[in-house]
């Protein structure tokens, strides 16, 4: 095959999941949050056996649809772990976190979710955890937050207060994160 004829079928199948992107992001944002993967092939104007190619299961697409957002907080934790002021770092990686859980459905979906499927998720969820643990361990250090909370708890907390802000319906998580950033600090 010439070089013309595969950089051609290349370009084709970019187009192709980009479409298949499109139809997944198009059911999430009209609230259709378990996106059959047949519904998607449909939408996208593909064959089933297409979207398996790119996406052998939801999880896979889940984690595509929220790659952008989870490559922010990876970069937004990192900001945080080098802030000089530990206590505003931690502050402000909980609002990106909030925040892209609060726009981002698929987002929130992805740092639900223990065990990721993909290799690029491994790898952006593994910095992430990186940055944070250095984050914490500051925090510690400097007697910001208790002693015992962990990553894992961070991440459990922040999907039940996205969880909070999306029941109650209010505008920003604000008050919610003030109350969790009061209940993680160190008492004397």
């Amino acid at each position: 095959m010439s070089t013309t004829n595969a950089e051609s079928l290349r370009a084709d199948s970019a187009r192709v999941r980009a479409r298949m992107l499109q139809a997944a992001r198009d059911r999430i944002a009209a609230g259709e949050l378990e996106l059959p993967l047949n519904a998607v092939a449909k939408a996208a104007g593909v064959g089933v056996g297409t979207v398996y190619r790119h996406f052998p299961s939801r999880q896979v697409l889940l984690e595509a649809l929220a790659a952008e957002g989870l490559a922010q907080v990876v970069a937004a934790a990192e900001r945080a772990a080098a802030e000089p002021d530990v206590a505003n770092g931690l502050a402000g990686l909980l609002r990106v976190v909030l925040e892209g859980q609060r726009t981002d459905p698929a987002l929130a979906a992805v740092l639900a979710t223990p065990e990721p499927a993909g290799p690029q998720t491994r790898d952006l969820v593994g910095a992430l955890t990186v940055a944070v643990d250095r984050l914490l361990r500051r925090a510690r250090a400097d007697g910001v937050i208790r002693s015992d909370v962990t990553a894992g708890d961070l991440q459990a907390l922040l999907c039940g207060l996205q969880h909070a802000v999306q029941v109650s319906g209010a505008p920003t998580g604000e008050r919610y994160l003030d109350v969790l950033l009061r209940g993680l600090r160190a008492h004397p």
